[in-house]
């Protein structure tokens, strides 16, 4: 079984909604979480990233975590929302570069920037949940 973790900035939007969707979507195939890196305190997913799973017939339970060397190691792949999610894990994990990339990169859509709907719209979020729908589709 693949680890994955999706790594955004405060771990209750992007990368929650990530992991939910693949654990939903690959069937027990992965093993998933996720966490921030400006994470604080443990916090629930934003109220629009859950309504928009629950919309998708998806159940999110979640507390934010922030990224740390035991999840890094732990993890076979790591995937960011962003370059600039990659390039701070980089610095501050550099033994496991080698296996940090960002989501559209990994699949082969590099380089761009998943939106971050934070403070938005519920139409946002949904937006964001489309764009990663479709990424983690095309990584299964």
């Amino acid at each position: 079984m693949k680890r994955v973790v999706f790594v955004c900035t405060g771990n209750t939007c992007r990368s929650p909604m990530a992991s939910a969707l693949l654990c939903h979507l690959g069937n027990g195939a992965f093993d998933v979480q996720s966490a921030g890196i400006s994470v604080r305190g443990k916090q629930d997913a934003s109220f629009y990233a859950k309504s928009v799973l629950k919309e998708e017939g998806i159940e999110l339970h979640h507390s934010s975590q922030q990224a740390h060397e035991e999840l890094m190691q732990w993890a076979d792949v790591i995937l960011t929302m962003t370059e600039q999610h990659k390039q701070v894990l980089a610095y501050h994990f550099p033994d496991v570069e080698k296996r940090i990339h960002t989501l559209c990169e990994f699949v082969g859509e590099g380089p761009y920037d998943i939106s971050d709907p934070f403070g938005g719209t519920v139409e946002m979020y949904r937006h964001t949940y489309d764009e990663l729908k479709r990424l983690i589709q095309k990584m299964i």
